[in-house]
């Protein structure tokens, strides 16, 4: 078939009434990203499923995808994955995340590493140089991906805030020992190396013009991206209360409670709590203990007047989506980036 005969179909998002016009080879996904379409999404590789959305009518098949981002009960009753669904008619898709906002331009482009700076035995601050002769624009709390030999991409959320990147970009790197980028940032990686990135990706940004207070919930590096929404609502004057908490195994995971403190003292609308599960005795701790999620919950019995936005682990994330709905959270209230490891993404299933 010549490529003038290749069929395509309109995607409808409701309700807000947004429309693009996909061909039987993109992903719903892709095709949106690509028309401004900010439609909600994690990791691109059906592992996380933070793009399912309820399809009201059409008909789409679906590719690689794990069980737990959309089992066959979901995909029975009307779910799809848009990041790994294809359209074979119009398709009318539900998704009150998707707003008027339009989506900054996705750009490749060479990077200079500025600084790399242990914050913790495992975690990295890694500091990018941007191009002078190219500006790239993103929403506190979105993401990148190196472009790395072989096609291989890696994904990182930025911990700056946009007004601030002519400091470089930062990112926190967590060193996953035997990872081909990981193992190359805490070893052979130095300053002023060169790198390739694409974006800004990524859904999980700061809904502003709302009065709801809202739950910051991180675990591990999963604190990046709340870094930069914390100095985007400190930018923007935005004064709604905001409590964070921040999850870690140690409470070295915790690995800038110097800055949280700071911050603490400039914005008295945030609060935090720091909740650590696997202390030892010689660690002192003296703090909160457990699951993150459930101090939040031991704290907020009824979440039902609240926006959450919640980043790290997708245990952490679905359990939290899970247990914050039942404590009366609106569904299309919760805001999610679950950190997807390269193991994650090789457990998938086909659907025909």
């Amino acid at each position: 078939m010549s490529a003038s005969s290749t069929p395509s179909f309109q995607v409808t998002i409701e309700p807000s009434g947004r429309t693009f016009t996909v061909n039987p080879t993109e992903t719903l996904l892709a095709a949106g990203v690509a028309q401004g379409i900010n439609l909600p999404y994690g990791c691109k590789d059906g592992a996380c499923g933070s793009c399912k959305c309820k399809k009201v009518s059409g008909k789409v098949t679906h590719g690689a995808h794990q069980n737990k981002a959309l089992t066959e009960q979901e995909e029975a009753l009307g779910w799809v994955l848009t990041c790994c669904a294809h359209a074979s008619s119009d398709v009318v898709l539900e998704s009150r995340q998707v707003t008027a906002e339009g989506a900054f331009p996705i750009k490749k482009m060479p990077v200079r590493v500025q600084q790399l700076e242990k914050l913790s035995p495992d975690v990295m601050r890694l500091v990018l140089q941007m191009p002078a002769s190219e500006a790239f624009h993103y929403h506190a709390g979105q993401y990148i991906e190196f472009l790395l030999p072989g096609g291989v991409r890696r994904s990182y959320s930025m911990a700056n805030a946009p007004h601030l990147i002519g400091q470089g970009l930062e990112l926190h790197i967590r060193h996953m020992p035997g990872g081909q980028f990981t193992d190359h940032v805490f070893g052979a990686m130095k300053e002023r190396d060169i790198l390739r990135i694409e974006g800004p990706y990524g859904s999980f940004y700061l809904r502003e013009g709302e009065a709801r207070p809202m739950v910051l919930l991180a675990s591990g590096t999963g604190f990046a991206p709340i870094k930069g929404l914390i100095e985007h609502m400190q930018c923007a004057g935005i004064t709604r209360p905001a409590s964070l908490y921040w999850g870690g195994r140690r409470p070295h995971d915790l690995y800038l409670a110097d800055w949280i403190k700071a911050k603490l003292a400039e914005m008295p609308n945030l609060r935090y709590v720091p909740v650590v599960s696997d202390a030892t005795p010689e660690d002192g701790w003296i703090g909160r203990t457990g699951f993150v999620h459930q101090a939040v919950l031991a704290d907020f019995t009824d979440l039902s007047g609240h926006q959450v936005y919640a980043c790290g682990a997708p245990i952490v994330v679905e359990s939290a989506q899970r247990d914050f709905v039942k404590a009366g959270l609106p569904v299309d209230e919760f805001y999610a980036d679950a950190f997807t490891s390269e193991a994650d993404k090789h457990d998938l299933r086909h659907t025909e």
